[in-house]
């Protein structure tokens, strides 16, 4: 049976969508918004009329007929910790959105759009592995101070996408599996994969630097720059996401123009670029002591794995613990509408939504 699916993900500045028929793209769209006009509105859930418009505008500009979906998938916003797969969207998950959100984050919208298309269409409208996604451990929560606990927010549903195509791949079965995926783009985040389950993680604030992230730092020297009074609270929030790693030593986040400095010989860009590949390797190293250095394969994903300097300069650090698996970009709608795809295929069940932790 053939499924026609829209998959909706919304960014700062933009709604990024795809329509798939089962695994084959149909049509892509990235609809950009000027900041002035994302600006404008005083909460990201005020933002859910113009992009929804915007949505089904391009939609009729690509000559997709809305009542020829089947269904409707949303990039899944900050939600309690969830689950890994798809949640068909319910009422409660959207009131939390809209009153109760961890954070204001576009991807909020993504569960609003979706069942907003979906509800005069009588279909089902899902999200699919969320930001939200926590399957960590117990072990792997604590922290030296008992009040600070660890979570796990970051890339999951491109890191969980990308292992489950490399199973699929290679024939092996996902939950007889321990792989660690490392996304690479503005930010960076390893996961864990243990037999099926994401069981620890390293988040952007504390693995690795990258382009955009400052990554893990010194505690106590941060503690000092926080009570210095030389900076407020949203200056430092920034240094560790948005203008901290390369772009805080290199004023670039272009990966990139970073390559083209070494190749100009800029001896301080290598230090900063060989310094990260560095970091992302010790990352690696250290998800591997989770599963006592049993590691069917690494993969490499994310923007930045489309570069060929890096993903070799890295593979060579890392290749000695696994087989090094490369596979670029976001991927971000085509792993929404697969996810849903199993789901309407039956190859995959969907959870229910609830405001409690799982």
């Amino acid at each position: 049976m053939s499924y026609r699916i829209l998959a909706v993900n919304p960014g700062s500045t933009s709604t990024k969508i795809a329509v798939y028929d089962n695994d084959i793209l149909k049509m892509s769209s990235s609809i950009e918004y000027p900041s002035e006009e994302v600006d404008k509105y005083k909460r990201v859930f005020d933002q859910f009329k113009m992009r929804k418009e915007s949505v089904l505008k391009a939609l009729d500009e690509n000559n997709i007929d809305v009542s020829t979906i089947n269904a409707v998938v949303g990039r899944g916003g900050a939600l309690p910790p969830v689950k890994s797969g798809a949640y068909k969207v319910n009422d409660e998950m959207l009131d939390y959105l809209e009153n109760r959100a961890i954070l204001e984050h576009a991807s909020n919208l993504g569960a609003v759009i979706a069942s907003s298309i979906a509800k005069p269409l009588q279909i089902d409208a899902f999200i699919y592995d969320s930001v939200a996604v926590d399957e960590m451990e117990d072990i792997a929560r604590v922290t030296g101070i008992k009040d600070v606990e660890r979570s796990s927010t970051g890339h999951a549903l491109n890191t969980r996408a990308m292992a489950l195509k490399y199973a699929k791949d290679s024939h092996k079965d996902y939950k007889n599996l321990n792989l660690i995926v490392a996304h690479v783009g503005g930010g960076a985040t390893i996961y864990l994969h243990k037999k099926g389950k994401m069981v620890d993680m390293l988040s952007d604030d504390e693995g690795p630097f990258s382009p955009q992230r400052s990554g893990r730092i010194p505690g106590t020297k941060l503690a000092k720059m926080c009570f210095s009074g030389e900076y407020s609270q949203s200056e430092i929030l920034k240094m560790i996401r948005g203008k901290g790693g390369i772009v805080s030593h290199l004023n670039t986040a272009d990966v990139r123009d970073v390559e083209k400095k070494i190749e100009d010989g800029d001896a301080r860009a290598k230090l900063i670029y060989d310094a990260m590949i560095y970091q992302i390797a010790k990352g690696i190293g250290e998800m591997a002591t989770v599963v006592n250095g049993y590691v069917d394969a690494i993969i490499i994903t994310g923007g930045i794995a489309y570069s060929k300097k890096f993903t070799s300069e890295l593979e060579e650090r890392v290749k000695f613990l696994s087989h090094v698996e490369i596979m670029p970009g976001e991927n971000e709608l085509e792993s929404l509408a697969y996810g849903v795809l199993r789901v309407l295929r039956k190859e995959e069940s969907y959870w229910e939504f609830k405001e409690t932790k799982y």
